[in-house]
């Protein structure tokens, strides 16, 4: 059995077969929220420089520009059928049009710093560009702070590949606690909305 399991079985199988375009494809996956893990990704990529396969650099802006699609992807699926659809049906989850009034007021005060530090976290990076898309932040200033923000993430991820070398997998296990880490807080995020939106809906007689 891949140390990896089955779905890291298939990343690499993917990116020693097409190359440069497996870790493009990827990598837009991974943007339009579909959880491909970037940390197994561009690790194996780099550690394939060694093996003369790929170039570090290459590496880095192939990445960054499926990063790019794939966030333009999702963003698009938020802009045109989001707002609607969160409007009718975000009472059910206790989002209410004030709440996406307000989430569209932070995005475009906070939408730049908001992006880049989304897209170096784990988890957040796969699935923000769908609620940037649904607040319109401008579609420009969200490319280039999301190509902007991808940038280093990618070739650092790939330059440990590179330093790890055969023990790249040790960085998927690695950043696997910060997954779970981050995926408890959010889970504790929404576990708070939702307390304090009941808690705010007035008592039925």
């Amino acid at each position: 059995m891949h140390p990896l399991g089955i779905l890291g079985r298939g990343i690499t199988t993917l990116i020693s077969s097409w190359g440069y375009w497996g870790i493009l494809v990827l990598m837009s996956l991974e943007s339009a929220c579909i959880p491909i893990p970037s940390e197994v990704v561009l690790p194996f990529s780099g550690y394939l420089v060694l093996l003369g396969r790929f170039k570090l650099w290459p590496i880095a802006w192939v990445a960054t520009l499926g990063c790019v699609l794939g966030s333009l992807l999702a963003y698009s699926v938020g802009a045109l059928g989001g707002r609607p659809a969160a409007e009718r049906y975000g009472r059910w989850i206790l989002i209410s049009p004030r709440d996406l009034a307000r989430a569209e007021r932070w995005f475009q005060k906070h939408g730049g710093i908001t992006v880049l530090v989304s897209r170096v976290l784990p988890v957040v990076r796969t699935f923000i560009s769908l609620p940037v898309g649904v607040a319109k932040m401008p579609v420009g200033r969200f490319l280039l702070y999301t190509a902007i923000g991808s940038l280093p993430w990618c070739w650092a991820l790939a330059w440990a590949g590179v330093k790890l070398g055969q023990h790249w997998q040790a960085l998927g296990a690695y950043f696997h606690r910060f997954d779970l880490l981050i995926t408890f807080l959010l889970a504790a995020l929404v576990a708070l909305w939702v307390w304090r939106h009941l808690r705010q809906r007035p008592a039925r007689h």
